[in-house]
């Protein structure tokens, strides 16, 4: 997962907003269901 989805994920748990946890939780599902079978998607590209 890429840091700054990381950040983002833990700004949004500690301020309990559920809806941007939500909305967040679904790009990254949405982000690895398009990559293809050999990428390894663990975020790096980004960095």
């Amino acid at each position: 997962m890429p840091q700054w989805l990381c950040n983002q994920l833990m700004h949004a748990f500690y301020k309990k907003d559920r809806r941007q946890v939500k909305l967040l939780n679904d790009c990254w599902f949405f982000y690895r269901s398009k990559l293809s079978p050999g990428e390894s998607g663990n975020g790096t590209e980004f960095q």
